[in-house]
């Protein structure tokens, strides 16, 4: 459970990488469109690599939406977590689909057990209109769980989400012009409460090029760069 509510987190990270049709102009929204992004720990040294892939889009009155399927593998290359979310275009804003980042399945294993869960939260939100200064909206999702009479809760909150600057840079994956947004996350598992803040570098086009998240006190925790893009 702890894992999967990781990879959760990380995905709400890294949302920012996908989607673009007529409607936005940040983010490739093709079929077959993928990303490779090698996530490295604070001592720089290389902590797993995430793959993702947009593997169906639909339309439906002036909304797009896509599916993303997530690879997430370790140092080693050894796959340790997939799954597959929803994104949304419409009204020259993207926006994650909250509920669907926890994989049905998974929905479906721990009911069966006896478990009663529910999700609530509002969605990630990205607008074509960046510029430095700029505020974003805030997010959040949360999952409350019951069992056998013991009820347990898990949220993230993303606040405080601005456009800090823009620059250009370059990784693997080439030289990019970005926008840099900042932001701060909370993360509330079972009693234990974790403050983060990060860095994303956004790119026309593109979508995430970078991303930084930093411990409370300022200390770097990890670093996530692309590293292939294929459009």
């Amino acid at each position: 459970m702890k894992k999967v509510l990781t990879v959760l987190i990380f995905s709400l990270f890294t949302f920012y990488t996908y989607a673009q049709d007529d409607c936005s102009k940040y983010y490739p929204m093709n079929e077959g469109a993928s990303y490779e992004y090698t996530n490295y720990n604070k001592k720089e040294k290389v902590d797993g690599v995430t793959k993702y892939t947009i593997t169906k889009v639909s339309t439906d009155g002036d909304a797009t939406t896509a599916t993303l399927n997530l690879d997430l593998s370790d140092k080693k290359g050894k796959e340790i977590y997939t799954t597959s979310y929803n994104f949304t275009c419409e009204n020259n804003i993207v926006s994650i689909d909250y509920k669907s980042l926890f994989p049905a399945a998974m929905m479906k294993q721990y009911e069966s057990m006896g478990m009663k869960m529910e999700i609530s939260g509002n969605d990630i939100e990205v607008p074509n209109t960046l510029e430095v200064g700029k505020e974003l909206k805030d997010a959040n999702v949360t999952i409350n769980m019951n069992m056998s009479g013991m009820n347990m809760s898990v949220s993230v909150d993303m606040t405080n989400r601005k456009v800090l600057a823009k620059e250009s840079i370059t990784t693997i994956a080439g030289t990019y012009s970005c926008y840099v947004v900042s932001e701060n996350t909370t993360s509330k598992t079972m009693g234990a409460t974790i403050e983060m803040s990060s860095k994303l570098w956004l790119a026309e086009g593109v979508g995430m090029v970078k991303n930084e998240t930093y411990k409370k006190n300022g200390d770097l925790m990890s670093r996530t760069e692309l590293t292939k893009f294929s459009n």
